[in-house]
């Protein structure tokens, strides 16, 4: 049967990638990769980065790319179109494995960060076990993610004592109240929501590109900095045509 490896390589430090992942990436026949388009050649290269580094197999690695569907970033029914991307993205998938492995071949998905936080992986390999026209059984190879660089940069723990830890979206944390925040951690946040807090009493821990040479990072009382981290993502978006980055949002202490 066909074995599929979902592989968190860390969040673009080649340094984060676990002795377990290094395993993973040798095993694999093939790895397969989500081309995103020309304007994130930089996580092309740091991924051909991680592979040359580690990857020790007899006549070297075969990359098989995959084009990452248009979604529909329009659309008022957000899950539905959510639902009709990832859709998209299990034929595709499903259509890649079958042709380039072998009926007892081993495969590898390089995931950024870890599976485990806003990814589709698991999810797509569900809907095509669920389906039943291929065969296949997968493993997940956690990573080190975007939200653990984020605490160890700032050389901040996510929570404080007898504190809980809200894991969220930038869609999600503009829905808030204030008062309801103790330690949020905010990825996917593309519209800046965290300026709509800038009034209330909050600390932010702010990175983009956590790991990666470009590395940025910003903390404060967010009222005295939300301005700055706005002012450095839109220069560094415009810089690099893409931009990723997490933060804490906390509670400011009396």
């Amino acid at each position: 049967m066909r074995n599929v490896l979902v592989v968190g390589i860390g969040a673009g430090d080649p340094d984060f990638i676990t002795v377990q992942a290094i395993k993973a990436l040798n095993r694999a026949d093939v790895l397969f990769v989500v081309d995103k388009g020309a304007e994130k050649d930089e996580l092309v290269r740091l991924r051909t980065e991680i592979c040359d580094r580690y990857i020790d197999r007899p006549g070297g690695y075969r990359v098989v790319e995959i084009a990452d569907p248009e979604r529909d970033r329009s659309s008022a029914a957000y899950r539905s179109a959510v639902a009709a991307w990832r859709h998209q993205r299990s034929e595709l998938y499903e259509a890649a494995i079958r042709d380039a492995l072998d009926l007892d071949g081993c495969g590898a998905f390089l995931v950024w960060g870890d599976p485990a936080f806003y990814d589709s992986t698991i999810a797509i390999l569900d809907e095509i076990v669920a389906r039943g026209s291929l065969e296949l059984e997968y493993e997940v190879i956690p990573g080190i993610s975007s939200v653990q660089a984020l605490a160890a940069r700032h050389k901040v723990a996510l929570n404080r004592v007898g504190e809980a830890i809200e894991l969220t979206t930038g869609r999600r944390i503009a829905e808030f109240g204030p008062d309801a925040i103790e330690n949020a951690v905010v990825m996917l946040d593309a519209h800046q929501a965290f300026g709509t807090l800038a009034d209330h009493d909050l600390d932010i821990f702010w990175g983009a590109y956590v790991g990666m040479p470009d590395e940025i990072l910003v903390a404060g009382r967010l009222n005295d900095v939300s301005a700055e981290i706005q002012r450095l993502r839109a220069e560094a978006r415009e810089r690099k045509g893409w931009i990723m980055d997490t933060y804490l949002l906390r509670r400011r202490e009396p």
